[in-house]
């Protein structure tokens, strides 16, 4: 993120790695699909120095199919069980930095494991930026057959206010992907300072403190 941290990087130590054991455990990251969770929990997992997990290809792994089969074989419901088991599984290993698929906080039983277990993060943005990102790839079960801006209108709507009850919130930029890095780790050292540091809210756009 900086020339002091590609040093550090360099050095074999990952730049976040004293904000990683402040945390101590994992950062799961919601949101809709096109919000960059995939994209940004590589990043944040290289600069905290844990490892990097994506529950939908774990999903995938575990049924020996690829998602968008796994919808027109069983159905959303069969999906979102298995889903459910998998990121169970996942948030009882050591520290990482977990990316979810767009209905996994939705979820009640998700919801409340991740609070157990993690720390979540909503990577939000407006419906111009997610329509730009999903379009390219053809492979989202939920926009097969519909109009794009419609059915993700429809999900902000009705996903949102469960997204908010993250504990971080953070807009996901339309340009680097380094940009919203930073906002993340920002946000995350607003959460959890160092010793000697009081925490207070995040000054710059895009985040806000977790609520009390």
């Amino acid at each position: 993120m900086t020339a002091r941290s590609n040093a550090a990087v360099s050095n074999g130590k990952a730049p976040g790695e004293a904000l990683a054991n402040r945390l101590g455990r994992s950062i799961v990251l919601v949101g809709l699909m096109g919000s960059g969770k995939s994209c940004i929990g590589k990043r944040l997992a290289a600069y905290l120095g844990l490892p990097f997990v994506d529950a939908d290809r774990e999903i995938e792994a575990a049924a020996g199919c690829s998602i968008p089969e796994i919808f027109e074989r069983h159905g959303e419901r069969a999906f979102r069980d298995g889903e459910r088991r998998v990121i169970q599984r996942l948030l009882g290993n050591p520290a990482h930095v977990l990316a979810t698929g767009g209905g996994a906080f939705i979820d009640e039983a998700t919801r409340a494991l991740v609070r157990k277990c993690g720390v979540s993060i909503w990577l939000k943005a407006d419906i111009e930026l997610l329509l730009k990102r999903v379009g390219r790839r053809n492979d989202r079960p939920l926009l097969q057959g519909v109009d794009p801006r419609k059915k993700l209108l429809e999900l902000m709507e009705a996903r949102n206010p469960i997204y908010a009850e993250a504990d971080l919130a953070v807009d996901s930029a339309d340009g680097p992907p380094d940009l919203t890095l930073q906002r993340v780790v920002q946000a995350l050292e607003e959460k959890f300072p160092a010793s000697g540091r009081k925490g207070s809210e995040a000054t710059e756009p895009g985040t806000r403190a977790a609520r009390p």
